[in-house]
């Protein structure tokens, strides 16, 4: 079971699954309930979809990878160990993938709320 548990003004508290609409309760919205984006640095470019961020990642070397699962997109870099695995379903690109491409390429991504 994973979630998020949640304090409401009454005292009640109560597990939340999808944790991303739990903080926006009574129409207020905070820094953790924003919609996140990636952001291409060098260009301040948004990552839109799964062919633009295919293009950028071509550009910083990563390649696709073929050989796994087949429900993922995934991208790898010769000079390394790294593995990129994406949803195949570009709307279940949530914040988690996001901020393993920054770790994974920390000069050239940010993730930023909008």
């Amino acid at each position: 079971m994973s979630g998020v548990w949640v304090f409401k003004n009454n005292g009640v508290m109560q597990l939340v699954e999808n944790a991303s609409d739990a903080h926006c309760d009574n129409g207020r919205r905070s820094a953790s309930c924003k919609k996140k984006a990636l952001v291409y640095l060098p260009n301040g470019q948004v990552v839109s979809s799964y062919t633009c961020l295919e293009k950028i990642l071509r550009g910083l070397g990563w390649e696709r990878y073929y050989g796994g699962d087949n429900d993922l997109f995934q991208f790898h870099k010769q000079s390394s160990i790294d593995l990129i695995s994406l949803p195949k379903d570009y709307a279940k690109f949530n914040s988690v993938y996001m901020y393993d491409i920054v770790v994974k390429n920390p000069n050239a991504f940010h993730v930023r709320a909008i």
